[in-house]
């Protein structure tokens, strides 16, 4: 898995994590699980990018090692969203699924870099 595709598809998720926490405030007015949820979310490409210019491959593993954890922190909130019905589960599945894809690259280039790496 190059570094560009999940620079990209860690962008893009950031992008629907923003628009899912205006609507959450703005239609559902609840404000404190939704910016959880925006912290986490933004947080695992702003943690990819600073992997991608990372200063030795520990950094890079490091950095993505903190994106992964945003990424299953962000699970959290999306369950606990849904389960506390401030999101639907047509809502909850779009972007679980993005989550979910997301979690399993980080995963696929933090082990294939430690391999390497040895």
């Amino acid at each position: 898995m190059s570094e560009s595709i999940i620079k990209k598809k860690s962008f893009l998720f950031a992008i629907r994590i923003v628009k899912l926490y205006q609507y959450i405030v703005l239609e559902k007015k609840e404000y404190v699980l939704s910016k959880q949820l925006l912290r986490s979310g933004t947080s695992i490409g702003a943690n990819v990018r600073e992997a991608i210019n990372g200063q030795s491959k520990a950094d890079f593993i490091h950095k993505l090692s903190i994106s992964q954890k945003k990424c299953d922190e962000t699970l959290y909130w999306l369950e606990l969203l849904k389960e506390t019905f401030y999101i639907n589960e047509v809502e909850f599945l779009s972007i679980h699924s993005d989550a979910t894809e997301l979690l399993k690259i980080l995963k696929s280039i933090i082990i294939s870099t430690k391999q390497n790496n040895s």
